[in-house]
């Protein structure tokens, strides 16, 4: 039952992930990405704050199925080699540092809502 639950979480995830990179479209950044990742991280430090509130099923499904298809560490680490292997260096660090660092905020601030 758990791994349905994870798979109908990520059937809505993955294909949100794919239509906010689409709206964002910038191409000079990975804006896509970041704002995904950020609000993923947001959303699991939410669910993870309220933990003790919430049950299995409802961490299986919003936690690993839709935050987990939804947020993307290997696009992230992609987008970060190939602005670097560009020439965007200052843009490659720029993205490393602020996505980890929004990341960890978001996730922080979703984990103090509790």
């Amino acid at each position: 039952m758990t791994v349905v639950l994870v798979a109908l979480g990520a059937a809505v995830g993955a294909p949100l992930r794919y239509l906010v990179d689409r709206a964002v479209g910038a191409r000079n950044f990975p804006w896509g990405t970041f704002v995904v990742n950020v609000v993923g991280s947001f959303l699991l430090g939410l669910l993870a704050g309220g933990a003790r509130h919430a049950s299995g099923p409802v961490l299986a499904l919003a936690g690993t199925g839709f935050c987990g298809a939804l947020t993307t560490y290997s696009t992230f680490g992609y987008e970060t080699v190939r602005l670097f292997q560009d020439g965007a260096k200052p843009l490659a660090v720029l993205n490393a540092l602020g996505s980890v660092a929004a990341g960890l905020a978001a996730a922080l601030l979703g984990a103090s809502l509790y």
